[in-house]
């Protein structure tokens, strides 16, 4: 089942993103087969303020367990977590 993981970072914390990145990364990399889409969402000035993750996985307790071991969760830099269920209509995979 895909979800939608929408996570919004605190004002002022880019700082915890760069100093996490690298770990964050090789987080996503772990699980490369189940992840559909994932990158920044970027803020008027082009700079990452969130970031959006469309994960293939059994159920939402599955989702959310991605999302809290996320080294970005993890180290505190976001202020909101939205995760909705959705599905794939285009393109047809």
């Amino acid at each position: 089942m895909l979800f939608a993981l929408t996570c919004s970072d605190k004002p002022g914390s880019l700082s915890i993103r760069q100093e996490t990145r690298a770990e964050h990364l090789a987080y996503l990399e772990s699980f490369a087969d189940q992840l559909v889409f994932a990158g920044p969402l970027l803020g008027e000035d082009d700079k990452p303020c969130g970031s959006v993750i469309v994960i293939d996985v059994p159920d939402r307790h599955a989702a959310e367990t991605f999302a809290a071991g996320d080294p970005y969760a993890r180290a505190g830099l976001f202020a909101k977590v939205e995760i909705h269920a959705t599905r794939q209509v285009f393109p047809k995979r």
